[in-house]
């Protein structure tokens, strides 16, 4: 892999950031005032540009629930 640029190095370093904290990048874009639509155009940009990204965090959006008799 080549050296990324510092426009990479910001877009990847916020993905590594949101995934080490696991949270969703909808979440971690509101809290660090980001644009949900750039942050996610930039996930896309890297993986094509064959940059490994870090895996997202994806909240359970089930519950298992029990029902009492």
């Amino acid at each position: 892999m080549t050296d990324l640029t510092s426009t990479q190095a910001f877009w990847l370093g916020h993905l590594f950031h949101a995934s080490s904290r696991h949270l969703s990048l909808s979440e971690y874009a509101a809290e660090q005032g980001l644009e949900l639509a750039s942050l996610l155009a930039w996930e896309k940009r890297l993986v094509v540009q064959n940059v490994p990204v870090p895996p997202r965090h994806r909240p359970l959006r089930f519950v298992a629930v029990e029902v009492a008799r």
